[in-house]
């Protein structure tokens, strides 16, 4: 098999992957709902399950729901309004539920700066609840998410200060106070929750913290045209060994997915943005997630801890709301990083996205990162693509050569094979070696291609001119345009050998790559002309250096001719 076919095969397994991953990815989008009716999950609250007296049962929060509502009531209870510098956060008097979020940095869209992303609110068709609480063993009053809490205050401001926390506080009227208190971070977007139980009673309390996040779930809607709707958009657990993304439609059919660790913790995620639940490490906690009518709600309940009467007891529990920021993610969990959705290729992405960080930080221009970091893994790959470069250098050379035995053979075509690989052999050319660059680029290609879309950090980037936003496709189709045309030119210095029906297939190549990137993020495109411009110029001075070493050798035999003459 010649090189030209094999280079056909490559191409077309390079797009086959790629659209395989796409459409095969059990991947939902991020939602436009249209609204239709529904219980309002804060309307009433349910009936609790019973305890027993020796564990706890995981809450069962969720009431009736069966669809949305075209108004929602709106919560009952007070609310009280946290603002920090990364977001506004609404905390209801209810149960403490962080209930409304909003991103300041971090507009919907680069053109609408005034709407601002929005990860929790009470609206069913957005909705996004964090709840946390307290359950008893036995009977009487406790401090979960539906009970009332009193506040002094209903607005917090951080202004100039580092750090705001917000108490709030509970009663059962019999000496049993549990007070609960948020601490927000300049900069952060974590969020620590402390449930400190004081217990001046007669009688030993008993009882165990929990956790909840209610999101909104939607079957999946993809489409070729808006690439971020194949980002992962749903509920994620980590089980202390590995984590995984859990499908709308197996939690439907199969019930709820539960699990036990001491090392966990679970969050719902979409394109860019992470809502997440952090136990406190070395407690073991039981994880349930599940999903009814439109909405997934994943939870985490300790075990039952006792307070002795004049003693107390504090829980610790991390929110995360917010971008999927890596290093405030590492700063909570090393393991919450995985929420950045990078598929199989994590590994390989992850050291990309270090190296584009690492170039950012030296020439603040993401679009000028991505080009040093292809520019750094040419220079990797350098003496292998220049080991297939002389190959296809050679082959180029020996074009003439070959059309003659085409025109010899061109009704044999076992006896042209066989003339063709005798030649490749004299002249020690290996005719395969020219999709060796290809095969390897393939890896780097999709990982780049999980970098540029999950990555945050490159979200509504600016690179120049008209390029204003990394991740998503180019506006005007000119950077795909300007990649079709290098593609065309490398074609022009590699060997153009084959039957007319592969040669025909090569040269509507870059008119298939064009129209298949023109959707792409402009990072990933951008990333694709760099490593093409550079194989250009890496195998145009390959040719000239072979051309001049055939000439020398050709002049030396016939030097070497004459001498004998």
């Amino acid at each position: 098999m010649d090189n030209q076919r094999l280079l056909v095969w490559a191409l077309f397994l390079m797009l086959a992957w790629v659209t395989w991953q796409q459409w095969t990815e059990d991947y939902a989008p991020r939602p436009a709902p249209q609204p239709t009716e529904v219980d309002d999950p804060l309307a009433e609250p349910p009936d609790l399950p019973e305890i027993g007296s020796t564990d706890i049962d995981a809450p069962d929060v969720m009431p009736s729901v069966e669809g949305q509502v075209e108004a929602p009531a709106p919560a009952s209870a007070p609310t009280i309004r946290v603002t920090t510098d990364v977001f506004e956060i609404d905390i209801s008097l209810e149960g403490g539920t962080l209930q409304g979020a909003t991103l300041l940095s971090y507009p919907v869209a680069k053109d609408r700066p005034d709407d601002l992303v929005a990860l929790l609110d009470t609206d069913p068709n957005r909705l996004g609840l964090m709840q946390t609480g307290l359950r008893i063993a036995g009977e009487g009053a406790e401090p979960n998410h539906r009970a009332m809490f009193t506040s002094s205050r209903t607005s917090y401001d951080l202004a100039s200060g580092d750090e705001i926390v917000v108490p709030l506080t509970w009663t059962d009227g019999a000496g049993v106070t549990v007070e609960k208190r948020y601490t927000f971070t300049r900069g952060s977007y974590a969020v620590k929750v402390e449930q400190t139980v004081t217990n001046n009673s007669d009688s030993p309390w008993r009882g165990a913290e929990y956790a909840q996040l209610q999101r909104r779930s939607y079957p999946v809607e993809r489409s070729m045209f808006d690439v971020e709707s194949y980002s992962f958009d749903g509920p994620i657990i980590y089980d202390g060994d590995k984590s995984e993304k859990l499908d709308r439609d197996d939690l439907i059919d199969d019930g709820a997915h539960t699990l036990s660790t001491d090392d966990g913790w679970f969050g719902s995620i979409q394109h860019h943005f992470v809502s997440a639940v952090v136990p406190e490490p070395g407690t073991m906690q039981r994880y349930s997630v599940s999903v009814r009518g439109n909405v997934a709600t994943a939870s985490s309940i300790g075990p039952a801890v006792e307070v002795a009467p004049g003693a107390s007891k504090t829980f610790t529990t991390t929110l995360f709301v917010g971008p999927k920021l890596q290093e405030q993610l590492e700063d909570i969990d090393e393991e919450l990083k995985l929420t950045v959705d990078y598929g199989w290729l994590h590994p390989l992405s992850a050291i990309l996205f270090w190296l584009l960080a690492k170039s950012y930080a030296l020439v603040g221009n993401w679009g000028v990162a991505i080009i040093m970091v292809t520019i750094l893994i040419k220079l990797v790959f350098y003496k292998l693509t220049e080991s297939s470069g002389r190959s296809m250098a050679k082959m180029r050379n020996l074009q003439p050569r070959l059309k003659a035995l085409q025109d010899r053979y061109k009704d044999d075509r076992q006896a042209l094979s066989q003339a063709m690989m005798d030649l490749y052999k004299r002249e020690k050319v290996n005719p395969a070696a020219g999709c060796l660059p290809i095969l390897i680029q393939m890896p780097f290609f999709l990982a780049f291609y999980w970098v540029l879309l999950e990555s945050v950090e490159m979200r509504q980037a600016p690179f120049a001119l008209w390029i204003t936003d990394l991740s998503a496709r180019d506006p005007f189709f000119i950077l795909p345009l300007i990649m079709g045309g290098a593609m065309f030119l490398q074609q022009k210095l590699n060997p153009q050998i084959g039957d007319p029906v592969q040669m025909r297939v090569m040269q509507i190549m870059p008119i298939i790559f064009t129209a298949f990137f023109a959707f792409f993020p402009s990072g990933l495109v951008l990333y694709w002309v760099t490593n093409t411009v550079l194989s250009i110029a890496q195998q145009w001075k390959i040719n000239k250096v072979v051309e001049a070493e055939a000439k020398a050798q050709k002049g030396g035999k016939k030097a070497r001719k004459n001498k004998g003459e």
